[in-house]
């Protein structure tokens, strides 16, 4: 099967739970690929959508202000 555009074919050992994690998922949504998902899953921890909000981390930062001054 040829490698689609912009993939790039590597070995990465990971461990056997997340593996499983990953192919549980895959096969609970009905089917697709666990490769895919765990590449969906890097490209958004790239792409910056584990960053918190701009609330969040207001709240965050209010929250230690009241600890050091209570």
């Amino acid at each position: 099967m040829p490698i689609p555009p912009r993939k790039e074919r590597i070995t990465i050992r990971l461990d056997t739970d997340i593996l499983n994690y990953f192919r549980d998922l895959v096969e609970c949504a009905g089917g697709g690929n666990y490769q895919t998902l765990i590449n969906n899953v890097l490209r958004a921890y790239v792409e910056g959508a584990q960053k918190p909000t701009l609330e969040e981390t207001l709240r965050r930062v209010i929250r230690e202000e009241l600890r050091t001054t209570s």
